[in-house]
Parts: structure tokens; C-alpha cells; sequence
């Protein structure tokens, strides 16, 4: 979004791994070539925000090691406090235009000096009257935006297109399952800090928002409640999530943990419908890292009182069957879908 060019490697940086995608798109088909993936080095990504770059930056060159791709630019993604993303209104105007008008309406939303961030905005064409029309305005801090950049270009590569996650998340669902859907569906995307929530009204993005909360906070409840080390907490929610015999009362825990999870999503639901004519999400589409947490779907899904569906990244996304096996898709399907969100775009030269 920020900046753009083609043939991207989509790289992924959060807070507890790195994930490095290589695709071939080709008239409107996609498949996957190469795919690697490492823990992010503790302490190095906090929100979304880079701590230290140079750490990562050695985990990225080793993953490019073992991928052995050939390409050198990359679409990464921000995601938390790095990135802020609003619905606002602005004056009907041609949308030539607007690219110029939309930083000085900026200036009302955005915290910061004007000097100091990179804009960009996304039309919402559902939301559009006579007078007015409704944007997605998207800011970082151009520190950010540099310090991503500089991670890049350190591991040897090219820094070509810096995205949004949720942007990404909504990309790779619209690949999948097409954009021609008539209903209000929501995506989620729980991973370890925080959960990408993004609304889609006819297909297109209408409401982004990275919710903090993620698998972290289940495992912090855990070592917290129980009286364990973070690493102790950490397999006890892996374990419960797979199935094996863990105390009673870590169930206890993961079940307050969920009503909390849906009480933090309850508010960025009801925060879109106050700021939107749209009708009620009629469905949700998960996906994540942390989406085998105990009996989260089934929470979500009572709590919500509408469907809650796993997404599926690889529903029209092909792999390469010589270099991946149908349990390793599996295996990684979870978290897959920003990197490959990342790895479709095709900005502009």
C-alpha cells in the first residue's frame, strides 16, 4: 500500500514467529513455492512496534536460507499500535482528487504531526452518497515505516510494499471465497498480541481493527492463576489444546479467558455498527495461530449467535504437492492466510 512494485515474497512479523510466503499468481490463480517459518526473537516486536531490528533481521536471512527463493522484494504488513486505521467521512469529490484532499482531512484523525506519517486510504463504495463519501484512512509513523524497511534490507532483500495485516487477512479471504458475497461477514485472525478483526460489506474491506487481544493473554491468565512459569502456562495451553490431560482448573482459566476474548470483540463489533449503516455481521471467518484454544469457536459462536466458520486459506491457493504434503498444509493453514494475503499483492511500479 505504501509503497508497491510486483513479484512479492510476503513476509509476516509477529510477535511469536516470522512467516516468509513465496507465491506464483497467474491469471487469477495462485500456488504456493516456498514457505518458511521461525521464532520471532524474544522481546524484538511488542504491538506491532520493532524493538530490534537486527535479530529479526538474522532470522528472516536464515529462513531465506532454507527457502532458497530467488526473489528479492517483499510486501510486509503492520499491524497494532504501528498502524492506525479509521472510517472517516469525507466531502464527494472525483477520486482523482482525493489521493491530495485526503491529507488535509487527515489532520483532524491523526495524532501525529503530518510531517511525520505515511497516508493512504481505502474507499468504502457501499458508503457513498451524493455529499459524502466514507474512507478507510490507514497512518503509520514514517520511524515505522523506516524500521520495518530497514529489517528488509538488512536480511538482503527489497522493502516493496508495506501493507496492513488486516488488509492482507481481507486479501487472501477474497482470493479464496471470492468477493461477491451479498451478507456483512467478519475475519479473524487470533494470533499470539493481538487478533486482526475486519469487516467486509459486499465484498469490499469496510471496518479494520486489531483487537489486543491474543493466545498470549491465555497463557498469561494461566501462569498468573496457577501460580507457573510463563513456559509452564505456555504448554499447558498448547496440551489442553490438543487434547492431553492437563489440571481441571486450566480449563477453568481458558473458559474466564474466552468470555473475556468475546467481551473485547463484543466492543469493536459494536463500535462498527455505530459507525456503520451496514446491517449485522451475519458470519464469521477465523483463522490464527491461537484458534485451538479450548472451546474458542464454540464460545465465539454462543456468544455471537451467528455462524463462526474456520477459514480456509488454501481453498482456492494451490501448493506445489513436490515440496509440501497435504499434512504439512494442514499443519500451517492456521497461520498462513496474512503472509499469503501479503504474498498476492502486486502493487504498482
Amino acid at each position: 500500500m505504501l509503497f508497491g512494485s510486483t513479484k512479492v515474497i510476503g513476509l509476516d512479523i509477529g510477535t511469536s514467529t516470522i512467516k516468509l510466503v513465496e507465491l506464483n499468481v497467474n491469471r487469477g490463480t495462485a500456488e504456493v513455492i516456498s514457505f518458511g517459518v521461525a521464532p520471532t526473537p524474544q522481546a524484538a516486536v511488542m504491538n506491532g512496534e520493532i524493538l530490534d531490528s537486527l535479530p529479526i533481521s538474522e532470522t528472516v536471512t536464515r529462513i531465506l536460507e532454507q527457502v532458497k527463493t530467488k526473489r528479492k522484494r517483499v510486501a510486509t504488513g503492520l499491524w497494532g499500535t504501528s498502524v492506525i486505521v479509521k472510517r472517516i467521512n469525507v466531502p464527494q469529490m472525483d477520486e482523482s482528487l482525493l489521493q491530495e484532499q485526503i491529507k488535509w482531512e487527515a489532520e483532524q484523525y491523526i495524532p501525529f504531526d503530518m510531517s511525520e506519517v505515511s497516508i493512504d486510504f481505502h474507499l468504502i463504495p457501499e458508503h457513498r452518497s451524493q455529499d459524502v463519501m466514507e474512507v478507510l484512512l490507514v497512518a503509520a509513523k514514517n520511524e515505522t515505516v523506516y524500521r520495518y524497511a530497514e529489517l528488509v534490507e538488512n536480511s538482503g532483500l527489497e522493502c516493496s510494499v508495506v501493507d496492513v495485516n488486516g488488509f492482507a487477512l481481507a486479501n487472501c479471504f477474497e482470493f479464496n471465497y471470492g468477493n461477491s458475497q451479498k451478507e456483512v461477514i467478519g475475519l479473524l485472525n487470533v494470533g499470539a498480541a493481538c487478533t486482526n478483526f475486519v469487516v467486509l460489506e459486499n465484498g469490499h474491506t469496510s471496518f479494520v481493527r486489531d483487537i489486543p487481544v491474543g493466545g498470549g493473554n491465555y497463557t498469561a491468565d494461566i501462569q498468573s492463576h496457577l501460580g507457573v512459569s510463563l513456559d509452564e502456562a505456555e504448554s499447558l495451553k498448547i496440551s489442553a489444546g490438543i487434547g492431553q490431560e492437563v489440571p481441571e482448573e486450566v480449563f477453568d482459566v481458558l473458559t474466564s479467558s474466552n468470555e473475556l476474548f468475546l467481551e473485547e470483540l463484543q466492543r469493536s463489533i459494536d463500535f462498527y455498527q455505530a459507525s456503520s449503516n451496514a446491517g449485522e455481521i451475519k458470519r464469521f471467518y477465523i483463522t490464527g495461530g491461537s484458534i485451538a484454544l479450548p472451546n474458542l469457536l464454540e464460545s465465539l459462536q454462543n456468544g455471537l449467535n451467528v455462524p463462526v466458520e474456520i477459514m480456509n486459506p488454501f481453498k482456492k491457493i494451490k501448493y506445489n504437492d513436490k515440496k509440501f504434503n497435504a499434512d504439512y498444509i494442514a499443519q500451517i493453514s492456521n497461520f498462513v492466510s496474512v503472509p499469503l494475503g501479503l504474498a498476492l499483492r502486486k502493487g504498482t511500479k
